[in-house]
């Protein structure tokens, strides 16, 4: 009986007298104990429950790996021994404490005594080191300039490919091991990533029309996505310059399925405004490259005239007069101002090309799209981002919260951006609030235990920009904070214009420029946006 008038008895087991429990077993080996952690059988590292026979990971290796049992030549004790007749915690000992194969022996560094360790510390700490390897072939002799035709294109299946075929170059695949293991080193991959990019980098080596040329991203595409991260050996091959990006823009696939059904001169008219918008022009009137964004707009908005055009048996946009145009438009709102300027760029790009012979939208006014009304969030939405227990969501809730940071300006943030309790953003500095710089701390102590050996500058970063050096993603930033940042960035400057009715504070604080200023002070009289500073806390004389 635990505690009880009688001396307890040595368990059954293992001969312990201290810690009985039940049945003649002590906490340590009964099965049923409350949970008990101690040291290894073996290596007598700190960690160890029952539920791994009281032997860490290394130890159950060692036995697995070594069967010879007998007294250690160091240490005398009876384990399983390595071919020179040491236990683990000895050759452990040596190992930790000088180079391996080099020093003194293994017997004089367990002279003294020996280093204790907690179990896993060993293991997780385990990431590619540099090491001697033969040299590479001479980096000027690739990528091979000439190109090797191919009399049929005959589709590949990559994934039934294995990599223990023999490459065509054998000192082009030795090159992309070498590059693939330097960038490997640099941002901080893992020895199982590494394994599988190299492993990906050879079938790509051994599948070359013309061994040792550049390789193609469609190529890449073709492995087997479960078994190989295409991202990561991109990234190899493009910092290498052997990557060739013969891939097409996603939105060209786009498009191609928005205008599908669209009669065949139609077609053809908006593919030229299309190729314009996307790749700009140099012939007069010249464009620049518009954002993809700006693109799938104007797109969206001349659609649906374009296909009721096209419904009442219109083949090509030469037949549209200013009536088409104005029946077509909306009567009011956003949805006028959108489709008349997305109308506007088809006839003028169309017009350019001398592909219509007038410019039906010539004269037609359409308007602006209507500026919104900066309005307050649900605080209790905002709240639950400030307390939460995430310190990516925290540190994103209190930079935006109290600096109404743009998400272009959080993605972009560097290491180097925060310092001295001040932020230091393209034309402007900003003095950190308290609790900013508290989550900021917090979220910079999970950062680095989360990611000790990333090389990624960025101030955010998460567990696929980790491994690299790109920003997170505007997606990423949403999701983390749970709202739209655009949202609580409107509700800070709404807050602190209500709270002191500034416009030259709002200008210097947020670095808005008058017209946006005004924006926000001119919401004062608005019924509905009554808010008070102190309900926020959001002011800066609160900061």
């Amino acid at each position: 009986m635990p505690g009880g008038p009688f001396t307890p008895p040595p368990c059954r087991k293992c001969g312990s007298t201290e810690r009985y429990y039940s049945g003649g077993l002590c906490q340590r080996c009964h099965r049923f104990a409350p949970h008990v952690i101690d040291s290894c059988l073996d290596c007598l590292g700190w960690g160890v429950t029952r539920h791994t026979s009281w032997l860490c990971e290394g130890c159950r290796g060692w036995r697995r790996r070594f069967k010879t049992v007998n007294p250690c030549l160091s240490c005398q004790e009876t384990k399983a021994l390595s071919p020179e007749g040491f236990c683990r915690l000895c050759w452990r000992t040596a190992v930790g404490a000088r180079p391996h194969g080099t020093g003194p022996g293994i017997l004089e560094m367990n002279r003294h005594g020996q280093q204790l360790f907690f179990v896993g510390l060993i293991w997780r700490q385990r990431r590619l080191k540099p090491r001697p390897a033969s040299p590479a072939a001479p980096r000027h002799l690739y990528p091979i300039m000439h190109k090797q035709l191919t009399l049929l294109d005959a589709p590949r299946d990559l994934t039934r490919l294995r990599v223990h075929l023999s490459p065509p170059d054998p000192e082009f695949a030795l090159l992309l091991d070498h590059v693939a293991r330097d960038h490997a080193l640099k941002h901080g991959w893992s020895k199982t990533r590494n394994i599988t990019i190299r492993q990906g980098l050879r079938i790509l080596a051994c599948i070359q029309d013309t061994p040792g040329a550049l390789i193609k991203a469609s190529d890449v595409d073709q492995l087997d996505p479960v078994a190989f991260n295409r991202q990561p050996i991109l990234d190899v091959l493009e910092a290498a310059g052997l990557l060739q990006d013969d891939r097409a823009p996603s939105i060209v696939a786009w498009f191609s399925r928005m205008v599908v059904g669209l009669p065949e001169p139609i077609t053809g008219e908006l593919q030229t405004w299309f190729d314009t918008m996307l790749h700009g022009s140099s012939k007069a009137p010249r464009t620049r490259p518009k954002a993809h964004a700006t693109i799938k707009v104007r797109v969206r908005s001349a659609l649906p005239a374009v296909r009721a055009w096209a419904a009442e048996g219109r083949t090509s946009l030469r037949e549209i007069t200013r009536e088409h145009i104005n029946q077509m438009l909306p009567s009011q709102g956003n949805d006028r101002a959108l489709t008349g300027a997305a109308l506007r760029s088809l006839f003028r790009t169309l017009k350019a090309r001398r592909l219509v012979f007038t410019n039906p939208t010539t004269h037609t006014k359409t308007g602006r799209p209507e500026s919104r009304i900066p309005l307050p969030i649900n605080e209790s939405a905002m709240r639950a981002a400030l307390d939460s227990t995430n310190p990516a969501r925290t540190a994103l809730a209190t930079l935006i919260g109290y600096h109404a940071l743009r998400s272009t300006q959080i993605r972009s943030l560097l290491l180097t951006d925060i310092r001295d309790g001040r932020m230091h953003l393209p034309g402007r500095t900003v003095l950190l609030a308290l609790h900013v710089r508290q989550s900021l701390s917090a979220w910079l102590d999970h950062r680095s235990t989360q990611w000790p050996e990333t090389s990624n500058p960025h101030l955010f970063i998460n567990k696929q920009s980790a491994v690299r050096t790109t920003q997170v993603s505007n997606v990423w930033v949403i999701d983390t904070l749970g709202m739209s940042p655009q949202a609580l960035r409107e509700d800070r400057i709404l807050d602190e214009a209500h709270a002191t009715k500034d416009l030259r504070r709002l200008c210097d604080l947020f670095g808005l420029s008058v017209k946006g200023a005004e924006r926000y002070l001119s919401t004062l009289d608005h019924p509905s946006l009554m808010t008070s500073a102190t309900d926020r806390n959001w002011s800066s004389g609160a900061l």
